[in-house]
């Protein structure tokens, strides 16, 4: 992982790769351009922290995963059962942090806050609703991502959801590949398909979490 290139001990905060969540670009229900739209200003601001950028796909073969903290979320815990949704994780160091648009969260907040208010455990849910979790490099993303947003018309030609005001994003050879991206089927894909704890165990460090809290209680 690039993370382990900058390890560090230390608490000073992350510095925010993004201004405020409302000036990024972003369309409801498009989280995936508005990720990758994350990654393209990265590439063309920080360019030097695009490496340690990751991009996170989350869905399952039934493709519904409940996930809280949403701002459209229903009742107290914000609960909202998305197709799909899509994350972006920088972990500059032993530590993380996760910007999510569609989040109530702060923006960013720290990995192990995100993931606890977010996805919770999966021991509550029958196995059917439990999430994976496809993990790619956002410069990977960034190189090979394209929808041409047929996901988002019905049969009619009109428009489910209205699509951002720019152009499809396409590659020289490909105008769609969404699906594989969705896709959780493991060794399929860009990027790597984890479970709920193998996508803790890879971007929470125990160890930095508790010196965090230590320091933060002195």
């Amino acid at each position: 992982m690039a993370l382990d290139n900058r390890v560090t001990t230390t608490t000073k905060p992350i510095a925010p790769l993004f201004p405020r969540a409302a000036d990024c670009v972003y369309t409801s229900c498009y989280c995936e351009e508005n990720v990758w739209k994350l990654c393209q200003d990265v590439a063309t601001k920080n360019q030097s922290e695009l490496p340690f950028c990751y991009v996170t796909f989350i869905s399952n073969d039934n493709r519904s995963v409940p996930l809280l903290r949403q701002r459209d979320g229903k009742d107290e815990n914000k609960v909202i059962f998305w197709d799909y949704h899509v994350i972006f994780i920088y972990a500059p160091d032993e530590r993380a942090v996760v910007y999510d648009l569609d989040s109530d969260l702060p923006f960013p907040t720290y990995f192990w806050k995100y993931a606890n208010e977010t996805f919770r455990t999966d021991e509550v849910l029958h196995p059917k609703l439990h999430g994976r979790f496809r993990v790619i490099p956002a410069l990977t993303y960034l190189q090979n991502f394209s929808s041409d947003r047929g996901h988002m018309k019905r049969q009619d030609g009109s428009w489910i959801k209205t699509p951002p005001n720019y152009p499809p994003i396409s590659t020289s050879t490909c105008k769609d590949n969404l699906d594989s991206f969705i896709n959780m089927e493991p060794g399929t894909g860009f990027g790597t398909v984890l479970s709920l704890k193998q996508f803790v165990n890879k971007f929470y460090r125990q160890k930095v979490n508790q010196s965090q809290s230590q320091a933060t209680t002195k």
